[in-house]
């Protein structure tokens, strides 16, 4: 590959600007995206390897310094035994939601050729075009198991912490076979050729410190510290979590990604120098004019205070009304606000 910054940084490395990525950086605020979806629904681009390669590289236009699989996080669930599909207005909806031991006892546990062969395809397709890294990814068995028992989206997670407190076994057999599948996915994605992996944990954040550490972390643990051992840059994220910052570092992750409602610093100073750290900016100040958007790239970069290690990115996915213009902007900035000589 010509640019392998991203990876130096993840193994806090000199680098000779910091690098970028933003997490959704592939989707709808792109009109080459919309375009395809005029075409194609949701889940047939991501199970269709070469519309999904072309989406992943569609945005590496803009500058990014890594390329990030385009895929979902549920797709493991339907080979599981758990249908979805994407309702309009509503995000991904749950065919038979799983409430009770029996809904847990009817998940298998797949190898990732058991219906996700296309996402290892798209991946080997990928290899042969990119020329930054590629990230592969997969959800944490927290958010996967809030939308198996939530049936989808949720505010508040009612159902989801009810089993957790109410049926602890049960909820740990579910968290089981989730991290178990998570685990042998991302390891495949590796073998595919993934250069780095992330782990989305994107609910964790409405879990109290001694509930992720009760009913979390040993299944977060399970795959990520596996992972470590493929010899890939290990990016755990999670949003709303500077309370579980400490036990998300025990869990695993070479890197550990922040979200915006963390100064950078003090997320860093809770991870440890050991780790490197990615984000941090609020998407939304996409949406703001450009030189406030410039304001706030350039304090996320001065809490970075130049030290090896630092990932620039969103502190969650961009929004669709995001413009592509400021993207690049931004992009182009924290570019040439940070270069410095290797």
């Amino acid at each position: 590959m010509r640019n392998d910054r991203f990876l130096r940084a993840c193994r806090r490395e000199p680098v000779d600007s910091t690098p970028v990525w933003m997490m959704r950086q592939a989707g709808r605020y792109m009109a080459e995206y919309r375009a395809l979806r005029t075409k194609y629904g949701m889940l047939e681009l991501c199970r269709t390897p070469e519309l999904a390669a072309q989406v992943t590289m569609q945005p590496l236009r803009l500058g990014m310094d890594a390329a990030i699989l385009f895929a979902d996080i549920l797709l493991p669930l339907e080979p599981m035994g758990a249908a979805f599909d994407f309702a309009k207005g509503e995000g991904p909806v749950i065919h038979a939601p799983v409430a009770d031991r029996a809904g847990v006892d009817r998940l298998r546990v797949i190898e990732p050729e058991d219906g996700l062969g296309y996402v290892l395809e798209t991946i080997r397709m990928l290899k042969k075009e990119l020329e930054v890294p590629l990230i592969g990814f997969a959800g944490a068995p927290f958010t996967l198991a809030s939308y198996l028992v939530e049936g989808g989206k949720s505010v508040h997670f009612a159902k989801t912490k009810r089993l957790m407190y109410e049926h602890p076994e049960t909820w740990n057999d579910l968290m089981s076979k989730l991290a178990e599948v998570v685990r042998r996915f991302l390891r495949k994605q590796v073998e595919a050729g993934a250069d780095a992996i992330q782990l989305f944990d994107s609910w964790v954040g409405q879990l109290s410190l001694s509930d992720y550490r009760a009913y979390v972390e040993r299944h977060v643990a399970h795959v990520l510290k596996d992972i470590e051992t493929c010899g890939v840059p290990v990016i755990h994220f999670g949003t709303g979590t500077y309370h579980l910052l400490e036990a998300q570092r025990d869990a695993g992750g070479t890197v550990i990604g922040l979200d915006w409602r963390t100064p950078l610093d003090e997320g860093w100073a809770k991870v440890g120098a050991d780790r490197a750290v990615q984000g941090n900016l609020d998407p939304t100040v996409l949406l703001a004019p450009r030189e406030i958007a410039f304001s706030h790239a350039q304090r996320v970069l001065e809490q970075a205070g130049g030290r090896s290690g630092h990932i620039f990115n969103l502190g969650h996915g961009i929004l669709p009304e995001t413009p592509v213009a400021t993207v690049q902007a931004v992009i182009d900035f924290v570019h040439r606000t940070s270069a410095r000589p290797e």
